[in-house]
C-alpha cells in the first residue's frame, strides 16, 4: 500500500504551506523553561516503576565539524582542532553517569544512536571510551540484535575506524551524501567525490554492519531535474537499504552558514516540485517503498516491514521500529522522551559545562503531557507512520467520542476528503495515494497548538 503515490502538482501547491515535521506531539515549539531537574527524576523513577518497563533507546549529541555545510541547520561546532572534544567528552561521560543512575540496569537499550555534527569526529580511542563509559552505566545488548547506529562523514573514516565503530557494537550506519554532483558541491562546501563514499559503502559491507542509510537532499544550488537523477543513479547503484531525501528549507535569518548559499542559485518552486516528482518515480522504479515524508526503504528492510504491520514509529532521529522504548538523549540540545514527556538539554557549550560541573543533569526546557496531548500524538502518530487511523479502536481505548470530540476537526477534514487526500468514516480515516505526500497537513489538522494560534512560521515547507 505504501509504494502508491499520486503526484497532484496542483494539489501540492495549493497544501504547499509551513508546518511541523512531527518528530514529536507537542513539537519543540511548545517546550519552556518550567521543567525542572527534579521533574525529570520523577518522570524517570515513574518509568522504572511501571509494571513492565519499556527498554531504552540512548542519543548522544557529538556537535563538532571539521568543515561548515553551507545548508546545515544543525546544533554544532565547527573546529579543526580535534582536541577541543576532550572537555565536551569528559563533560558527557558525567552526564551519562548522572543519566544511568536514574534507570534501573534490567531496562535494556535495544536502540543507540550518536549524531551531530559528525560523531567520526571522534578519534579511536574517544569512540571506545565513549562506547565504554555507556557499557558502564546501562545494559547495552550482549549481541548484535539492537538497532545501535551512527551518522558518518564519509570524508572523516578510513577503513580501521569503521572497523573500530564496528567492534564497539554499531550495526547501521547513515552516510551523508547530499549530492554527487561537484557544482552543487562546491556550492554547499561539502566537496565529496562518488569514489569515497562507494568505498566507505563496500567497507560498511565488507565489515558485516547490517544496514546502510544515505542521506541526500534537494532544492541545493544549481541542482536540476537532469543533474539529480544522475546523482539518484549513483546512489541507487551503491544500494543502500534505506534513503532519506529531504527539502532544503532556506532560513538565512535562522541559520548563520545558510547566508553564505546565494538564493539566486537556488532550483524555483516549480523546479523542486519536479525534483520530488523525479525522486519518488526513480526510487519507486528502482524497488523502493515510499515510507513517508522523506523516507524510503527496500521492501525487506525492517521500517518496510513495521508499516506492513502497523508498528511503525516516529521520533527527534525520523521513523523508527522502536516504538516502546523511553528515549534518553545526552550531549548538548539533545531531546529526550522519558514517561510521555519530553526534555531538552541546554544549547549553549559553556552552560553545558557549567551545569555537569555542578553535578546537575544540564537540562534546559521541556513539557509534560496532558490526556488531551496523549491522545492527539497517537492520532498524529499513526497517520504519519502508517497512513490510517482506526477510530473505532481509538474510541474503545480512550472511552470516548471521536465525532464529538473531534466535530471542528472533521468538519476540516472534509475539504480534504473533497480533494482526494483521504476516506474517513466512522470507523476509520485512510490517507489515499494523492495524500500520502501531504500527510503534514492532514496531522496539522489534529494539532492544538496550531489550532489556537502557533506560529507557523518557524517551520519548514511541507513540500
Amino acid at each position: 500500500m505504501a509504494q502508491h503515490i499520486v503526484f497532484n502538482a496542483d494539489l501540492i501547491r495549493r497544501y504547499d504551506q509551513t508546518g511541523p515535521r512531527y518528530t514529536s506531539y507537542p513539537t519543540a515549539a511548545q517546550f519552556h523553561e518550567g521543567i525542572t531537574e527534579d521533574d525529570y527524576r520523577k518522570w524517570a523513577r515513574h518509568s522504572n516503576e511501571d509494571p513492565i518497563p519499556k527498554s531504552l533507546s540512548l542519543y548522544f549529541h557529538i556537535p563538532f565539524c571539521d568543515t561548515v555545510c553551507f545548508y546545515c541547520a544543525c546544533t554544532k561546532v565547527v573546529t579543526k582542532h580535534h582536541d577541543r572534544s576532550i572537555a565536551y567528552l569528559d563533560r558527557l561521560h558525567r552526564e551519562i553517569a548522572l543519566q544511568g543512575a536514574l534507570f534501573d540496569r534490567d531496562r535494556t537499550v535495544e536502540q543507540l544512536h550518536w549524531g551531530g555534527g559528525t560523531p567520526t569526529f571522534l578519534s579511536t580511542d574517544e569512540i571506545q571510551k565513549l562506547m565504554d563509559v555507556t557499557r558502564h552505566n546501562f545494559t547495552l545488548l550482549p549481541d548484535d540484535s539492537g538497532e545501535y547506529s551512527i551518522e558518518i562523514d564519509p570524508r572523516s573514516v578510513d577503513f580501521k575506524k569503521l572497523q573500530v565503530l564496528r567492534n564497539a557494537g554499531f550495526n547501521r550506519v547513515s552516510l551523508g551524501v547530499q549530492d554527487t554532483n561537484p557544482q552543487v558541491q562546491q556550492a554547499v562546501n561539502r566537496i565529496q567525490s562518488g569514489a569515497l563514499t562507494q568505498e566507505v559503502a563496500a567497507s560498511v559491507r565488507e565489515l558485516g554492519f547490517r544496514s546502510i542509510n544515505m542521506d541526500l537532499m534537494y532544492g541545493l544550488p544549481f541542482q536540476s531535474i537532469a543533474s539529480f537523477e544522475a546523482t539518484l543513479q549513483s546512489v541507487i547503484d551503491m544500494d543502500p537499504d534505506r534513503l532519506a531525501v529531504y527539502n532544503y528549507a532556506h532560513l538565512p535569518k535562522r541559520f548563520k552558514p545558510q547566508r553564505r548559499i546565494n538564493e539566486a542559485e537556488l532550483p524555483s518552486a516549480d523546479d523542486k516540485l519536479d525534483i520530488l516528482q523525479l525522486t519518488i518515480n526513480q526510487l519507486t522504479d528502482a524497488g523502493y517503498v515510499y515510507i513517508g515524508m522523506d523516507h524510503f526503504a527496500k521492501p525487506d528492510d525492517e521500517l518496510s516491514l513495521a508499516q506492513e504491520k502497523g508498528t511503525l514509529h516516529r521520533n527527534f532521529q525520523g521513523y523508527s521500529t522502536h516504538a516502546d522504548c523511553d528515549l534518553v538523549s545526552m550531549g548538548m540540545s539533545a531531546i529526550g522522551h522519558v514517561c510521555d514527556n519530553y526534555s531538552q538539554n541546554v544549547r549553549d557549550m559553556d552552560k553545558y559545562y557549567e551545569l555537569l560541573d555542578a553535578g546537575k543533569l544540564p537540562l534546559d526546557r521541556g513539557i509534560e503531557l496532558e490526556p488531551d496531548d496523549l491522545l492527539r500524538r497517537e492520532i498524529i502518530t499513526g497517520l504519519i507512520c502508517n497512513f490510517r487511523l482506526d477510530i473505532k479502536a481509538l474510541e474503545i481505548k480512550w472511552r470516548f467520542s471521536f465525532q464529538t470530540h473531534f466535530k471542528a476537526e472533521l468538519e476540516d477534514l472534509q475539504q480534504m476528503e473533497s480533494d482526494g487526500l483521504l476516506n474517513i468514516d466512522r470507523d476509520n480515516l485512510y490517507i489515499l495515494p494523492a495524500g500520502r505526500l501531504l500527510v503534514r497537513n492532514i496531522c496539522m489538522v489534529f494539532d492544538a497548538y496550531l489550532r489556537n494560534g502557533s506560529d507557523h512560521s518557524r517551520f519548514s515547507r511541507v513540500i
